[in-house]
C-alpha cells in the first residue's frame, strides 16, 4: 500500500471488509487515525496498515501533508486506549492540560451534552472519551475523567449502577443522576428468521452470536442473565467472538456474518437490515464525584439536564423514557 496515499472511509471499508459506518465507528473511537481537508474525512495509508498490523488502539496522530493540500485540515480528537487509562492528545502530540474535562461514554445523549458544554465551559476543552462503563468508572477513580455514563445491572439487588459506584471508586462520595431510561436487547436479522425471543436461545445450535467488548454495560447484562439461568457461555456459539462496538456487531448483523447480538435499542436505528427485540429496560445515568459538584461548570451541567431546553433535545433523538431526567439516583 501506498504510505503516502491518503484513503476515504469507504475505501478504507472495503480494504477491511467491514461498513462504512463502523470505520466512523473506529475513527470516533480514536483507534484509527483521521483528518478532514474541509468537510471529506481522510485516513492516512500507513495508518491503515499500522491499524492492520495489530496496533489496535494504539493509533499516531496524522501528519499533515502540507504538499498534497492548501486547505485546513481539521483534526479529530482521539483517546488513545490502553488497559491502564485514556490519554487525549491535541494535533501536536502534547497532552490536554489537567484543566479539560472528559466525558466517557457512547450515547448520542453525551454528544448532546457535549455540545452544550463547550458552549459554557469558558474556553475549557470538552472531550469526548467512547469506552464503555467499566473503563469509565475505572478513569473516574484514576481522575483522568470527570463525567461517566454507566449502565451497569446488578442481578443481585436488581439495581442499576450504585453498587459498581461503590466498588470501582472505594471512599470517593459520588452523586449518580439519572439520565434516561432505554432498552436492551437482540439485535436480530430483519424479519427475525430464526425466531430468536429468550436468553435460551442464544443456545441453540442453529443460532450464530457476536458479543460486545468487556466492560460494557449490554456485556454486563447477559454475562448476568447468563448467570442466573445457569448457562455456560461455552453452550453460546460465538460467544467469544468480540466487535471492538455495538455499531461493529449491528453491522455484523445486518451483513449476516452473525445472526444475534445485543445492544442498546437507539444504535439498532442506525443500521439498515435488523430488527431490535426489546429485552430489559435500563437506568442510563451519570456518575460525578461530589466535590466537583460544587463548580460553576458541573452547576451548570445539572442545570442543563433538568431544563425543557435540554429535555426536548432528547425527545428528538427517540426510544428514551424521559420522565425521571434529572433526578439525583444516590449520594454514595
Amino acid at each position: 500500500m501506498n504510505q503516502n496515499n491518503p484513503l476515504t472511509a469507504e475505501e478504507v471499508s472495503q480494504i477491511l471488509k467491514i461498513a462504512k459506518n463502523t470505520v466512523y465507528e473506529l475513527i470516533k473511537r480514536g483507534e484509527l487515525p483521521a483528518y478532514k481537508v474541509g468537510r471529506k474525512l481522510r485516513i492516512n495509508s500507513k495508518d491503515l496498515d499500522y491499524y492492520m498490523n495489530g496496533s489496535t488502539g494504539k493509533s499516531s496522530i496524522p501528519e499533515i501533508n502540507n504538499e498534497t493540500s492548501n486547505n485546513k485540515h481539521d483534526v479529530i480528537f482521539q483517546p488513545e486506549i490502553s488497559n491502564t487509562q485514556n490519554k487525549f492528545y491535541n494535533f501536536n502530540t502534547q497532552k490536554i492540560n489537567q484543566n479539560s474535562i472528559v466525558l466517557c461514554g457512547r450515547d448520542p445523549i453525551l454528544d448532546l451534552m457535549s455540545n452544550h458544554l463547550q458552549k459554557n465551559s469558558n474556553g475549557i476543552p470538552v472531550l469526548r472519551s467512547y469506552v464503555g462503563s467499566f473503563d469509565g468508572l475505572l478513569s473516574l477513580y484514576k481522575g483522568s475523567a470527570q463525567i461517566v455514563s454507566s449502565h451497569l445491572w446488578d442481578s443481585d439487588t436488581n439495581t442499576y449502577n450504585v453498587p459498581y459506584v461503590r466498588r470501582f471508586l472505594p471512599g470517593i462520595p459520588c452523586i449518580i443522576i439519572h439520565l434516561a431510561k432505554r432498552y436492551q436487547g437482540f439485535y436480530i436479522a430483519k424479519g427475525n428468521p430464526k425466531n430468536i425471543n429468550t436468553w435460551v436461545d442464544l443456545t441453540r445450535n442453529d443460532i450464530s452470536f457476536i458479543n460486545v467488548e468487556k466492560g460494557t454495560g449490554s456485556r454486563v447484562l447477559l454475562d448476568e442473565k447468563l448467570r442466573n439461568l445457569c448457562i455456560s457461555s461455552s453452550d453460546i456459539n460465538g460467544y467469544n467472538n468480540e466487535e471492538v462496538s455495538h455499531l461493529s456487531v449491528a453491522s455484523a448483523i445486518g451483513r449476516g456474518t452473525a445472526d444475534v447480538s445485543i445492544g442498546s435499542e437507539n444504535l439498532s436505528k442506525q443500521v439498515s437490515n435488523i430488527d431490535f427485540i426489546p429485552m430489559q429496560q435500563e437506568n442510563y445515568d451519570l456518575v460525578i464525584k461530589k466535590s466537583d459538584m460544587n463548580l460553576p461548570i458541573f452547576q451548570m451541567l445539572y442545570q442543563l439536564i433538568k431544563s425543557e431546553t435540554f429535555i426536548s433535545e432528547l425527545k428528538g433523538l427517540g426510544n428514551y423514557d424521559l420522565s425521571d431526567t434529572g433526578m439525583i439516583v444516590a449520594e454514595t
